[in-house]
């Protein structure tokens, strides 16, 4: 495989992987009985789609060109994110199905930084190497979140079932 084909590969691999990430959102926010939880899943799935914009921009044109377009620096806003996971951790149960959906989700989110760590590593092209690892960041805040929040519930159901042996 040459490493045009590699690129491409990566880049399809990529789009496939958000789109998943996005049909997942979706439907965990369907799913979802809490408001503030919904939100999140469906503002992570709002981002999935941001990510399937730039990547297929990116694929269109490296077909066209093999050449990478320059990203744009990413900034979140994480304003809302707070107010959002002190509601969750009051509207969800630690043992039921929007616990299990976030705890899915930093699997998903794990799979997606390896992916983007890994070409950010191998790129020899500088603009692709950036690319790369501007995804592989914006998905380790994404990780980030997921996981405090997973973490705050584990706590959460250990000390209401006094699971503590001490």
């Amino acid at each position: 495989m040459d490493k045009k084909d590699t690129a491409l590969d990566i880049l399809k691999t990529a789009i496939l992987l958000e789109r998943r990430g996005k049909a997942f959102y979706t439907q965990a926010a369907r799913n979802s009985e809490s408001k503030s939880a919904k939100k999140i899943f469906e503002m992570m799935a709002e981002e999935e789609d941001e990510h399937i914009d730039f990547l297929t921009k990116q694929a269109k044109n490296y077909v066209k060109d093999h050449t990478f377009v320059h990203p744009e620096p990413h900034e979140e806003d994480d304003s809302n994110v707070e107010i959002l996971t002190g509601q969750i951790k009051k509207e969800i149960n630690a043992a039921g199905f929007e616990a299990a959906a976030i705890s899915a989700a930093i699997d998903f989110e794990n799979r997606a930084i390896k992916v983007y760590s890994d070409r950010a590593e191998q790129a020899t092209d500088p603009v692709e190497k950036e690319m790369y690892q501007m995804l592989a960041d914006w998905e380790k805040g994404h990780h980030h979140l997921l996981f405090r929040l997973n973490e705050d519930l584990k706590e959460e159901i250990w000390n209401d079932n006094n699971f503590w042996p001490f």
